[in-house]
């Protein structure tokens, strides 16, 4: 029987590779975005389940994955507010991140894993970021969220390693996705990325089945994946 691999923010970037690659590590991926062009996009792909969905919705989350069996869960949906002095930063701005890149997190695998401990295996991995263990100036607030998920990723691995459950973080560094796409001009981007400055989402991908493919008595509790060579950015 093959097993059942959910996947948030799986329309683009590092979500879409890692969809893709456990689609092709013959896993039942659900892919849940809100991209319609782009989940219409994923029906093309083999034993992809695109599924539209707004993580940061409780009921509709409960809707779906109450009672599920879920083998693996990657929770990557996540945003990035616009680079600013903290001062200066949209209330609203703060709110959306905190609702999107912890809350819903949290939320989504409430629901998920506990049927993992049930079953005593599984897999829960989260899409962390370099900003959640280093400080960055004019990042406080994606900083402070993402370093709120490494420390809940640590801590829940303690909670779920007794039953069997592995919890891993993934502290990604400069990859070159869409994160940056609407708060940083198209040419601060281009520069970040030139001369293969940039991890690119399916090496992300593929670090994931490497760690899914270690023994059960194996847990890597995080990977750091980052560019050899790293340009700065110059905003």
């Amino acid at each position: 029987m093959k097993k059942t691999a959910v996947v948030s923010g799986a329309t683009s970037g590092i979500g879409r590779a890692i969809a893709l690659a456990l689609a092709a590590a013959h896993y039942n991926v659900v892919a849940i975005g809100r991209d319609t062009k782009a989940l219409e996009a994923l029906k093309t792909i083999p034993n992809v389940q695109p599924l539209a969905l707004d993580v940061t919705d409780h009921k509709a989350v409960d809707d779906v994955f109450r009672g599920l069996d879920v083998d693996v869960l990657v929770n990557n949906a996540g945003r990035m507010p616009p680079v600013r002095h903290f001062c200066d930063a949209d209330e609203s701005d703060i709110d959306k991140a905190i609702a999107l890149n912890i809350s819903a997190t949290l939320h989504l695998t409430r629901m998920i894993a506990p049927g993992m401990r049930e079953r005593s295996q599984g897999h829960i991995f989260f899409t962390g970021s370099t900003a959640g263990h280093a400080a960055f100036p004019n990042m406080a607030v994606y900083c402070a969220t993402k370093a709120a998920i490494g420390g809940f990723a640590a801590a829940l691995r303690l909670d779920m390693a007794p039953h069997g459950v592995r919890v891993t973080e993934i502290v990604a560094g400069r990859v070159e996705t869409d994160l940056y796409r609407d708060v940083l001009p198209a040419e601060t981007r281009a520069q970040m990325y030139a001369n293969n400055a940039a991890v690119q989402p399916e090496n992300v991908a593929a670090m994931v089945c490497a760690v899914l493919d270690m023994p059960q008595h194996v847990d890597v509790q995080r990977f750091d994946i980052l560019p050899t060579y790293q340009a700065p950015a110059k905003g």
